[in-house]
């Protein structure tokens, strides 16, 4: 028997706690889980170094690191609440027309300037202060061919997509086929905006290291 439940009784879940509105650009702290706007939770990082909701220190000097936006929850939002994802995108165009700019989510992506600047961070050391996590990237399919060097180190705060694109490039030949790969830890598909802070926080907390995840083909859900 469907069940139908009032929006209010979700609403103390898909709210910010800092301006009081429904979640746009949900970004979560990945120490705590606990989430806010995105633009939310920037301002408030300016001032203060501690969670908005059970004040625990993120980090102490570099809080900003530590945040990551919650791609799943905004999904969520925007699918519960009618047309709020058609209003904000709204607001969001005339806010950059009134200043006679192009809005970034109505611009092209280009992925010959990602394969460059792919290439070009890694001949250099441009997240070598970051936090580093020890990877394995195995694959899981007979499709794919195996990396050739499988454990990788790389910065904390790169995410899921860097990941796929990395494989992307190694075993397909090109970084433009990176939406061909999904990528998993324990057997559950990880969200394409999640850090590998994120991932071993809520995955690997526990474990030894290295962070071991799988890479497949893209599998569509019905």
């Amino acid at each position: 028997m469907e069940r139908r439940v009032k929006l209010k009784t979700i609403n103390p879940h898909i709210t910010c706690k800092i301006c009081g509105g429904y979640f746009i650009d949900a970004t979560t702290v990945t120490e705590c889980l606990h989430t806010f706007c995105k633009s939310c939770l920037v301002k408030h990082l300016e001032e203060k170094k501690t969670c908005p909701t059970c004040d625990n220190v993120i980090h102490q000097s570099h809080p900003l690191q530590y945040i990551s936006f919650d791609r799943t929850m905004q999904d969520i939002v925007y699918k519960l609440v009618p047309n709020l994802q058609e209003d904000e995108m709204r607001r969001e165009r005339d806010f950059y027309k009134s200043r006679n700019i192009p809005c970034p989510k109505d611009m092209p992506q280009n992925h010959d300037d990602d394969e460059k600047m792919l290439e070009a961070h890694a001949e250099s050391d441009f997240h070598r202060l970051d936090e580093q996590v020890n990877v394995s990237l195995e694959c899981m399919s007979n499709n794919f061919k195996n990396l050739q060097r499988r454990f990788i180190r790389c910065s904390s705060q790169a995410t899921i997509t860097h990941l796929k694109k990395l494989v992307a490039k190694k075993i397909l030949n090109g970084i433009d086929k990176y939406r061909e790969i999904d990528i998993l830890c324990n057997e559950e598909l990880l969200g394409k905006d999640h850090t590998l802070k994120f991932v071993y926080v809520t995955r690997w907390r526990f474990r030894d290291p290295p962070l071991r995840l799988q890479f497949r083909p893209r599998v569509d859900l019905v």
